[in-house]
């Protein structure tokens, strides 16, 4: 029997009268059958409207239906100029991260209030980047592979999957692993953005079971682990995870390849077209977009799998975490199925609740949930701070589907779930309390237990990003006059409340298992934490207000005008003192630069700003910026690669290993024929995003490749490790870790040098002739250097003379000393290179010694000419740069006939 055939388009919505409330369920049934259970007659009547095809009066079933999604729903203004221009969603939800990408819940108490099943509308959805573009027309001919260690691959399009297989509809709920995050966030900052307590929904989901899919693709002997690849391109790859075998072809894990949601054609934020469901596992498993099933005999590979979705040891702090692969990659910290979790929705965060008026009884309710089926089988409320407990009611609506006639199907699937004891739901609990025992209470806390008997903490387990937390949820009661005021833990994202930040804010200890409450003692003992020195960037004295229009007005090396934290700085005064060159304020004239501000400079940079700070921009400005971020996506091949104010993603191709701590990544560019466009002697920015945090790392290289290597982009970075006695580089140890097929951001060029041949240079845009090049460099300073170096040696009429001094601790420090010696062969009359070494080895028979006054003085001596054709390029390590300063000055060399880069 078909009760509901599935609609290729939402049709009109039905009018269903007003429910004030969700459901209030009734008692836990005890009849001895964990799925006989009901639910009260008012949530019948609340899910009975669809909008998918409205059930006849006389229609029996016995579960419930989705409720009516909004039908003038329309694509957001603060989407139209992302990525996502496409996608239509609803402006009740919560944005988390900004923007874009698209990461949101729906207000705690809409969400409850929708019942067990939830719209496309409030359903939460979490994004890592844009949301591919699927037309309607095109959606029966999306294709997906299974592929690996199989004897039979299969390659499908979604109209094969929908002929050649059984379809199957049940409900499941999703849950992002980050739910409740806030309340850490609150404790300690974790790598993770902020989630309230309703980043969980509930839909009916229609599909094929995986299982059937991997038979017919035959796994081979070995393999263990279902990976699952999207179709979302992500600056680390595309996304990707994977689950145990023995989990994909398990019946009672229902893990399925959906199509529809609540009887519609995937929504795109949900998928669209094609998706995996995991039901009871974190909803990081469940892959939208769905392109490749690769059967492996190991977990996936994928950047996604590996740094997201784990719950590290929680004595590793996000600064130690970004130095630690091998732990990353531990197995034993993947998070897969949920752990016990519930939270109280009714009564809501700052839910006045009236004294007078003769109310008995308040009901307080919430949702529970547990993971790899389990079923949540108790929840209990303490109003005494746990000292003694009572047992709430649950109701469990996923159990009506499983008395569905044998044979029925929903939206074109088979819904037989009789046989099946896994719980893929949420369920809803309830407890009355007495209004005497309310006004005596200062909380309500409660915790809930499944069947394998684990039960929520007391206390939580803060990890490094913030996933899985589940204490007990404790609302605190405020006795204001006449009434109670409710106060949640926190509020989402970075809306302000909660009584976790008000506690912080007043000094008090959320750590000290007492909810930050002040024991006895602890005042005196406590130390209070140093609060961060704050740099002010703004002249309290301007109280201009800037436009976007007047900004962009200002997008050329003319009076170029930038915007950090809002605020609209003036570069001009700058332009010719700026150490990356006028470059590099030009390149974000017009622009919001925060980001790359805030990762490059120094604090002393920052203060700095106060003295070209011209005014704020106005709040529909900052709104205009945030979504005017374009990423380098060309529409036509372009012939260079580097652009000025729009990072341009290059894909990681290869490394290759030229010391023990040395490599060169070689990207590959947009096209075969495309050059880097990169000027001699400059410089470009890379960029690398925290999967989690998309905090921007940015540092500037310069790569080896010439400027017209056509394709290619050769960068060689010399890696800092961690070590006992120092903190290694954030930036050269995250490029270590990425994987070959790994988007990086470039940016460029900047610098305020460039080589322009025979002599000829520009040095912050004024010219400038050179005859003699005296070159000192240390480690991977070389690069720059080198790049100088080759412009002159391979131009056999170029008359320009080069001394170099490399210094390096050891002989395996020195960098492109073959492709050096190489040039040289031909080229010793107008060009020495030097090495010295601080700790040579007993066969070493070059130079020995730190660059000190003796070496500078005796191989290039005082200075003699002031007219400026001797010209010193340094780079390197900051106090070898320092020391050469000091001492080329005590030798008479200007400051002007001095370069570093």
């Amino acid at each position: 029997m078909d009760i509901l055939s599935p609609a290729p388009y939402p049709q009109k919505p039905s009018i269903t009268p007003g429910i004030r409330y969700p459901p209030s369920p009734p008692a836990t049934e005890s009849s001895g059958s964990r799925r006989q259970s009901s639910t009260s007659s008012e949530f019948e009547l609340q899910s009975s409207s669809c909008d998918v095809n409205e059930p006849k009066p006389e229609d029996t079933r016995a579960y419930p239906l989705p409720p009516t999604s909004r039908s003038g729903n329309k694509v957001l203004t603060e989407d139209l100029k992302t990525p996502d221009s496409h996608v239509i969603r609803d402006p009740r939800l919560i944005r988390l991260t900004g923007v874009h990408p698209f990461n949101v819940e729906a207000p705690l108490s809409e969400l409850y209030d929708q019942g067990f099943l939830t719209t496309k509308d409030l359903h939460y959805v979490r994004n890592h980047g844009a949301v591919p573009r699927v037309e309607d027309c095109e959606v029966m001919d999306w294709e997906f592979t299974i592929e690996g260690m199989v004897d039979n691959p299969v390659k499908l399009s979604l109209g094969q999957l929908l002929r050649d297989y059984e379809q199957v509809t049940y409900p499941v709920t999703l849950v992002c692993a980050g739910n409740r995050r806030k309340e850490q966030n609150i404790v300690r900052k974790t790598k993770g953005f902020s989630w309230g307590a309703a980043g969980l929904s509930t839909a009916l989901w229609t599909g094929v079971v995986i299982g059937d899919l991997l038979k017919a693709a035959r796994p081979q002997r070995g393999a263990k682990f279902v990976c699952f690849e999207g179709a979302d391109k992500l600056p680390n790859g595309f996304y990707g995870t994977s689950v145990k075998m023995n989990w994909a072809m398990d019946p009672n894990r229902g893990i399925m390849v959906a199509h529809r949601m609540n009887g519609e054609v995937l929504p795109p934020d949900h998928g669209k077209p094609l998706r995996v469901i995991v039901p009871g596992q974190v909803g990081a498993r469940s892959v939208k977009w769905l392109k490749k099933i690769i059967v492996t005999a190991a977990p996936s590979d994928n950047w996604y799998h590996i740094y997201d979705n784990r719950v590290l040891p929680t004595m590793i702090t996000p600064e130690k975490s970004a130095s630690m692969p091998g732990t990353w990659r531990d197995e034993r910290y993947a998070i897969y199925d949920l752990n016990m979790n519930s939270a109280t929705c009714y009564p809501a965060h700052d839910e006045e609740l009236s004294l007078v008026g003769g109310i008995e009884d308040y009901r307080v309710r919430g949702y529970a949930y547990s993971g790899g089926g389990r079923r949540v089988t108790r929840v209990e409320v303490t109003l005494d701070k746990g000292k003694s407990w009572e047992l709430a009611s649950i109701s469990y609506p996923e159990d009506e589907y499983r008395l569905a006639a044998e044979g029925e199907e929903l939206y074109g699937g088979l819904l037989d779930m009789s046989w099946r004891e896994s719980c893929f739901c949420w369920c809803f609990w309830y407890l009355d309390i007495p209004m005497s025992r309310l006004r005596m209470a200062e909380d309500i806390m409660v915790r809930a237990m499944d069947e394998s008997m684990m039960v929520q903490p007391r206390d939580m387990y803060w990890n490094v990003l913030g996933m899985m937390n589940n204490p007990w949820f404790r609302v605190v009661i405020h006795k204001e006059t006449d009434a109670l005021r409710f106060e949640h833990p926190t509020l989402p994202a970075l809306m302000p409340g909660g009584w976790m930040e008000r506690v912080k804010k007043a000094g008090g200890n959320l750590s000290n298992g007492y909810w930050g409450e002040k024991l006895s003692g602890e005042e005196e003992n406590t130390s209070k934490e140093e609060p961060a020195k704050e740099i002010c960037m703004v002249n309290k004295k301007v109280g201009r207000t800037i436009t976007a229009d007047e900004l962009k007005k200002h997008d050329e090396e003319a009076e170029p005008w930038f915007v950090v934290n809002g605020e609209v700085y003036d570069g001009t005064m700058f332009l010719e003192g700026h150490p990356g060159g006028s470059a590099s304020i030009v390149g974000a004239a017009g622009q919001d630069a925060t980001e790359e501000f805030l990762a490059i400079h120094s604090e002393n940079a920052k203060a700095m700003l106060v003295d070209y700070h011209i005014g704020t921009l106005d709040e529909k400005s900052k709104a205009t910026l945030a979504v005017g971020d374009a990423e380098g996506i060309a529409l036509e091949p372009r012939a260079t690669f580097l652009q000025s104010k729009v990072w341009t993603k290059a894909i990681l191709s290869d490394k290759r290993r030229i010391s023990a701590d040395t490599k060169v990544f070689i990207f590959d560019l947009e096209h075969c024929e495309q050059t880097s466009g990169l000027p001699t002697g400059q410089h470009l920015l890379m960029r690398l995003r925290d999967p989690v945090t998309r905090e921007a790392i940015i540092r500037p290289y310069t790569p080896l490749s010439e400027s017209t290597q056509k394709g290619k982009l050769n960068v060689l970075i010399k890696i800092y490790y961690d070590t006992p006695e120092r903190k290694g580089g954030k930036m050269t140890q995250a490029l270590d870790q990425i994987p070959i097929g790994h988007f990086v951001d470039f940016k460029g060029p900047v610098g305020k040098f460039e080589y322009l041949g025979r002599g000829q240079c520009t040095i912050s845009g004024q010219p400038r002739h050179i005859k003699r090049f005296i070159m000192i460099c240390g480690g991977s300073g070389i690069t720059p250097i080198f790049q100088v170096l080759r412009a002159v040696l391979v131009d056999r009429e170029d008359p320009t003379s080069c001394l170099l001094i490399d210094g390096n601790r050891a002989e395996e420090d020195i960098l492109c000393k073959s492709d050096l010696d190489t040039m040289l062969v031909d080229n010793s009359h107008k060009c020495r290179v030097l090495y010295t070494l601080s700790q040579p080895s007993p066969t070493w028979a070059g130079l020995q010694g730190r660059m000190n006054r003796e070496l500078l003085e005796k191989e290039i001596g005082l200075c003699k000419k002031t007219n400026g054709e001797d010209l010193v390029l340094i780079c390197g390590p900051e106090p070898l740069e320092k020391s050469v300063h000091s001492v080329l000055k005590s030798m008479g060399w200007r400051d002007e006939d001095m370069l570093f880069f």
